[in-house]
């Protein structure tokens, strides 16, 4: 009995079996890891069949130049993978992982989610294309059956563990390297010369190549097993670029036998020619079912690789099932789970129309890969220093070649690929994902912004673009009881807020206090900033805040005050806005009436004067008003003199169709003092008024009694334009 179980644990040890309490987790190096599964992808059934039909098409020559082209785009992924795997800790999942830590869960996951079903679709697609070689031999077989019996072989290999299945490998590229043998050692004569560029009679140079291109896709087989690795960040740049090169030399090398010995016509008719004039035909029959199965073989040990890796941060539903690992490291319910889906996509059959689909989603993930790359490049921040470094032009042509060949292959399925995509990353982002690490979204919109800034500063301003940015002091965030709705009214949608209050106590619990009061307004969508400016004195810390954010390229233009029934602040206003004023800044101070506040937020009237220029924020803030309650505007003028009232109507109607006013804009002139005359405007909700350089506190107070509304008082800081 113990020699039979020595001799058991001998032949399992040879397999790669263990027994479940002896397993442990075992990581893999370059070339088994990741030098073997790409070349096994990238060798795949299309250079059996259609490279030579490439050649008959373009020539030698021209083979090349496509063989050459398609690798260029590869070749980009690989070095921009290559540069950011040896600058971050590459965690489960290939190109998921390295999207996820670069642009966030909810880019990784609408990348990595698509990416894993086309992984999965391609194994089926995969074992299609091997039942079909199979049937070339025992044409009596049941396709049905030899698909199953496949599925049942790779479920088998895969489930017992990857250690086990890179050691089929192992035997699949022995086989594929002597069929390639086989045919280079051809025993047909050579043809009399040896066409350079062909006459591309099936197809233009275009298609050709988009048929080719599939052919040198496969170089993520070996990064979707970076949780596997010994050395992920050694393992995968080497292994990768190793498998590129080697794979170029094995294309070119065999376009270069077929245009020797094969004639173009024959290339192009018959897509078994390589059996044809091979050494020993058998041997690269051989080659072809193992290319396939092989590759079916990688896919089955990518994608549940990749789905365990989306089922680690809650990308996918049923992520407690899905994230469970045995001891030895296999996914092995995510296994399963992609085993069924695969058996499923053979019965259903038809795969060839989502074959298009499938290499979209490879294209889009090889390109994202290289943006975030580039993006990273662009960014010049310093935790970007991989120890191997590319240009930043490799990553923009990785990029852009990807785009090019989507659009070049398949226009509608590229599009499709691309709203599936957006769909998944809105449905991500609605659930608030949260990841272990940092990602760099924030710094790169600061960078834009910072590069925005320094474009701005080469241009003029200008009235054209001007918006309600508002500075708004907060005395006492804690009982401040200012209008935040009004606030919002003004500045939404595209407008700013800079809020900050003078403190020398407590200053963390000032600015958590600040931050509350502003949280309907952030949650309105209102970009909102706050600070605490640490300062015994509010007047000196507002003057601070006023002479620093003038610098800015995002400074505030308007100075927002309210004016309450304490006549000992009185000062501190009158300082702000002066203060204000010097430095070009509008200046607005709210009088709310205590018991109606602002009504039902329908009605404005704004005072002007046709003697003063003092109106053009105030005529802009009205728009604003108007548009966000949806209301109706009123302008409304007085005058002593009853001869002048079709001189002001006039006035009205020329400001009107200048501002471009809405057309149930209504024309008020009052006749008599204007003191005397407020009480006879329209009833309205809010009352706007010119504020003077000498700032009258008593009429301020008692306008919105005589108006039965709150009151707005508005200065300019003399660079806006209501006509602009």
């Amino acid at each position: 009995m113990n020699r039979s179980r020595q001799i058991f644990a001998t032949i399992s040890e040879k397999l790669g079996i263990t027994r479940a309490e002896d397993q442990k987790p075992r990581k893999f190096g370059t070339f088994g890891g990741v030098f073997t599964p790409n070349v096994l992808t990238i060798l795949g059934v299309i250079m059996y069949l259609r490279l030579g039909w490439v050649v008959g098409n373009a020539g030698f020559l021209g083979a090349t130049i496509i063989i050459l082209l398609a690798k260029s785009i590869t070749l980009c992924t690989g070095l921009s993978m290559a540069s950011i795997t040896t600058n971050i800790k590459i965690g489960a999942g290939g190109a998921y992982s390295i999207i996820s830590k670069s642009l966030g869960l909810e880019a990784g996951g609408s990348i990595g989610i698509p990416f894993y079903i086309s992984q999965m679709l391609s194994a089926a697609l995969y074992i299609v294309g091997f039942t079909a070689g199979w049937l070339t031999i025992f044409p009596g077989h049941s396709p049905l059956l030899v698909s199953t019996m496949s599925w049942l072989v790779l479920l088998g290999i895969t489930y017992i563990s990857a250690h086990f299945a890179i050691k089929v490998q192992y035997v699949i590229i022995a086989i594929i390297a002597l069929s390639i043998l086989s045919f280079i050692l051809t025993p047909s004569e050579p043809v009399e010369k040896v066409v350079l560029i062909g006459s591309f009679e099936d197809a233009n140079f275009w298609h050709v190549f988009a048929i080719f291109f599939p052919a040198v896709t496969g170089i993520m087989a070996g990064a979707n097993l970076s949780g596997d690795l010994k050395n992920p960040r050694k393992s995968i740049p080497v292994g990768t670029l190793a498998s590129i090169g080697v794979t170029l030399l094995i294309y070119i090398g065999l376009a270069y036998v077929s245009a020797r010995f094969i004639s173009l016509s024959e290339l192009r008719e018959n897509q078994m020619a390589m059996v044809s004039h091979a050494l020993w035909g058998p041997a690269v029959t051989a080659g072809i079912l193992a290319a396939t199965f092989s590759s079916a073989l990688g896919s089955m040990l990518g994608a549940p690789r990749i789905l365990q890796a989306l089922a680690e941060q809650r990308t996918v539903p049923f992520h407690q099932f899905f994230v469970k690992k045995t001891k030895s490291n296999e996914p092995r319910n995510a296994l399963i789970f992609t085993a069924i889906a695969i058996e499923i996509a053979l019965l259903l059959g038809s795969l060839d129309l989502l074959a298009s689909l499938i290499t979209m989603f490879f294209l889009i993930t090889y390109g994202m890969l290289n943006l975030v790359v580039f993006i990273q490049q662009s960014m010049r921040i310093i935790s970007f220093r991989p120890t191997f470094k590319t240009p930043r032009f490799v990553s923009f042509l990785g990029a852009s070649g990807c785009a090019f060949m989507m659009f070049l292959i398949n226009p509608v399925f590229s599009i499709i690929a691309i709203v599936i995509i957006i769909g998944l990353y809105v449905w991500l982002g609605k659930r608030g994902l949260e990841g272990e690490g940092g990602d760099i979204r924030g710094g790169m919109f600061l960078v834009l912004a910072e590069r925005a800034s320094r474009l701005a500063g080469t241009f003029p301003h200008h009235q054209v673009s001007w918006k309600p940015d508002l500075l708004l002091p907060v005395d006492e965030p804690n009982i401040w009881a200012g209008p935040l709705l009004f606030i919002r009214s003004i500045t939404y949608p595209a407008g700013s807020i800079f809020a900050f209050t003078v403190s020398e106590v407590h200053v963390d619990k000032t600015q958590a206090a600040l931050d509350e009061l502003l949280l309907p307004l952030k949650s309105q969508g209102i970009l909102v900033n706050s600070t605490v400016i640490e300062d015994n004195d509010f007047l000196h810390g507002a003057r601070l805040v006023i002479q620093t954010l003038r610098g800015g390229a995002f400074r505030p233009n308007i100075l927002f005050l309210t004016l309450g029934s304490d006549e000992q602040k009185d000062m501190t206003i009158k300082e702000l806005v002066r203060h204000a004023a010097k430095h070009r800044m509008g200046t607005i101070i709210l009088r709310q009436h205590p018991r109606t506040a602002f009504g039902m937020q329908q009605t404005i009237n704004l005072w002007l004067r046709d003697k003063s220029p003092n109106w053009n924020l105030a005529l802009l803030i009205a728009l604003q008003l108007q548009l966000n309650w949806e209301g109706r505007l009123n302008l409304v003028t007085a005058t002593p003199d009853e001869k002048r009232k079709k001189s002001l109507y006039a006035f009205l109607e020329r400001i009107s169709d200048q501002a471009r006013l809405p057309s149930m804009t209504d024309f008020h002139v009052i006749t008599g003092n204007f003191m005397d005359t407020m009480h006879s405007a329209p009833r309205t909700d809010i009352n706007i008024f010119g504020l003077a350089d000498d700032l009258s506190f008593s009429f301020m107070r008692s306008a919105p009694e005589r108006t039965k509304s709150s009151c707005l008082f508005v200065k300019d800081s003399g660079w806006e334009s209501a006509f602009a």
